[in-house]
């Protein structure tokens, strides 16, 4: 019980820390192979453990915790960064997991976690009070989830998320906005923190500095066939007809 106390002490680890108690390789497997069998240890995937809380049955590890340990450079990211910060209004059974490296998505528990690819070093943090998770911060999870909400978590779940905001550090997401430097995501970005710009307390200048930034080409913040849209040409965007009506009255996004 020595060996399972001491690793219990990790919320996930590999071969290597199992070895640095044994001394040995063969001695490590072996152990490892024991405590697994008894039920005191879980695989979740490849070279990553977790020890099972004997009053519960679970494994210790969150599936923070299991996210960030898939590759050396792995943080949760996009709409799973909102879960954690307490801002999403559904649960995914998705971790979305932000790396360097890339993974095959894999499940574990009924939860699946899926590799996004790392676009930028910037923003990212150690969780405050929970070991072993790195994460974006709250303005790279804006921009990230503004940026590909076709792809991850969709526009009515961003715009649920963006509402339980109260402040965002504008300089930050100049600095993150300046790193993707694409026109269409000032449009996206300026045109919907707009909506919300005195709740999230940002400045005109910033609203004004995105404005700057959109070039003259008129894009689509929602690109679906039989979409209703309407031309906002303030942002050069055509824009879901009742964009905000999904959020403020509980409805359905227009298709």
């Amino acid at each position: 019980m020595e060996v399972y106390n001491q690793l219990a002490k990790y919320p996930v680890f590999t071969i290597t820390e199992v070895e640095q108690l044994t001394g040995n390789s063969n001695t490590a497997y072996s152990l490892l192979d024991r405590l697994m069998k008894k039920g005191l240890m879980k695989k979740v995937r490849k070279n990553i453990y977790s020890a099972v809380n004997p009053v519960t049955g679970q494994i210790v590890a969150t599936r923070y915790q299991i996210g960030c340990a898939i590759t050396d450079t792995a943080y949760i990211s996009h709409h799973s960064a909102f879960e954690y910060y307490g801002l999403a209004n559904q649960v995914f059974y998705e971790l979305y997991v932000s790396s360097e490296s890339k993974f095959n998505t894999f499940e574990y528990e009924h939860m699946t976690f899926k590799y996004v690819s790392s676009r930028m070093q910037e923003g990212i943090v150690e969780a405050k009070n929970t070991t072993g998770v790195r994460i974006t911060d709250l303005e790279r999870t804006v921009i990230d989830s503004i940026r590909d909400f076709n792809k991850i978590g969709g526009l009515e779940e961003l715009l649920n998320c963006l509402e339980g905001i109260h402040f965002l550090d504008e300089e930050k997401l100049r600095r993150y906005l300046a790193i993707y430097n694409t026109q269409g995501l000032y449009q996206r970005v300026g045109y919907l923190l707009q909506h919300y710009q005195k709740e999230i307390q940002l400045s005109n200048d910033f609203i004004d500095s995105c404005k700057e930034k959109i070039g003259k080409s008129r894009r689509y913040l929602l690109n679906e066939e039989n979409q209703q849209n309407i031309y906002n040409s303030e942002w050069k965007l055509m824009i879901p007809e009742g964009l905000f009506e999904i959020t403020e009255q509980g409805g359905d996004l227009l298709v």
